[in-house]
């Protein structure tokens, strides 16, 4: 018998397809019981074909305490501005562990939720419980936390290729980001932006300068030692089903050398199970897509004056360690099991 139990909240998506997926895999935590209001009372299998066979569970259109009855962890793949009311009912309930996938407590800035997200929070006293979910910078706290923010897909990529430099106290000033993404990111749902034949041979951007993540960027990086940041931000929606790329400019003195930056990103990720820094290349999509696993890397300018420029680049698939497997991560990490597990396959090539 599996040691916990398990709810996923929206499942009908792309993220809880990865959720659903890994979880149904996991050798100590059994999924229970999933709820959507799309596709009720079918098989998972009716919104993921890949898991036909796999289960004989359905989607149940219930109450998020309905769901969380008699359960370790929930976790929540609902939109954000849908997602908190959601949260602020399981935390009057006795469910130990919450985790949310949307925005929705990623922020600790009121005002900057209601710019960015166009609405007041309906629970900001709930701000101070949640534990943003990195586990590369929040590893201590995510153990112990009760509800955990899981990270955006953008953000996370960002903040993976930027920590090093922050922790390094060589983050200050100027941060400017173009991050290039996949249509899954978009979601299940069809929209123009995401519809193929627009999509299959288009380059457009998208909220440039005022993208959500850039709040939820700006405040990982302050903690973990940047100092005084300007970050702009501007995302591209790209011709790939899977996958973010980030290119991050910074200016460094021109006193900074390549043996320094390396350190920092060595010091920053030898011990982390799921970052990789590349030999011989820089990172790439297809070397994340389909996996938990991160490429970070970086190239240094020549000195231009007093200052020089280093472009800092991070891939991953948006929907794993962008989303669904970072939750998974977290939550192994929460239960204090081998945050690894479900986690470690590479992914296909190309």
């Amino acid at each position: 018998m599996k040691r916990f139990k398990a709810a996923v909240i929206g499942g009908s998506g792309y993220g809880a397809n990865e959720l659903i997926r890994r979880l149904l895999l996991h050798p100590d935590v059994e999924l229970t019981r999933v709820s959507s209001i799309d596709h009720v009372g079918e098989l998972l299998s009716a919104a993921h074909p890949n898991l036909e066979g796999r289960t004989e569970l359905r989607f149940e259109n219930i109450a998020p305490e309905q769901a969380a009855a008699g359960m370790d962890v929930v976790l929540l793949a609902l939109p954000h501005k849908v997602a908190a009311s959601f949260v602020a009912r399981l935390a009057a309930t006795d469910v130990p562990r919450i985790i949310d996938l949307s925005g929705d407590f990623r922020l600790k800035d009121a005002a900057a939720y209601a710019h960015f997200y166009g609405q007041t929070h309906p629970c900001p006293e709930l701000f101070a419980q949640a534990v943003y979910g990195l586990p590369e910078l929040n590893r201590e706290r995510i153990a112990k936390a009760r509800i955990i923010a899981s990270p955006g897909c953008f953000a996370t990529a960002t903040e993976l290729g930027l920590l090093p430099l922050a922790r390094a106290g060589l983050l200050r000033g100027d941060v400017r980001t173009l991050a290039i993404t996949g249509s899954s990111g978009s979601g299940a749902a069809a929209a123009a932006g995401t519809h193929h034949p627009v999509r299959a041979q288009n380059l457009k951007t998208y909220k440039p300068l005022s993208h959500q993540h850039v709040p939820e960027i700006v405040e990982t990086l302050a903690s973990a030692g940047a100092n005084d940041v300007r970050f702009d931000f501007v995302p591209v929606s790209a011709p790939l089903t899977r996958g973010i790329f980030v290119s991050s400019f910074v200016t460094l003195p021109a006193s900074t050398d390549e043996t320094t930056i390396a350190a920092a990103y060595e010091a920053a990720y030898a011990n982390e199970p799921f970052v990789r820094v590349p030999r011989g290349r820089l990172p790439e999509v297809v070397a994340v897509s389909g996996s938990h696993y991160v490429e970070v890397g970086f190239t240094l300018g020549p000195a231009l004056g007093d200052v020089r420029t280093l472009v800092a680049f991070s891939a991953i698939d948006n929907l794993i360690k962008g989303g669904a497997g970072q939750a998974i991560q977290s939550m192994n990490i929460a239960l204090g099991l081998d945050e690894t597990t479900t986690l470690q396959d590479p992914g296909g090539y190309p």
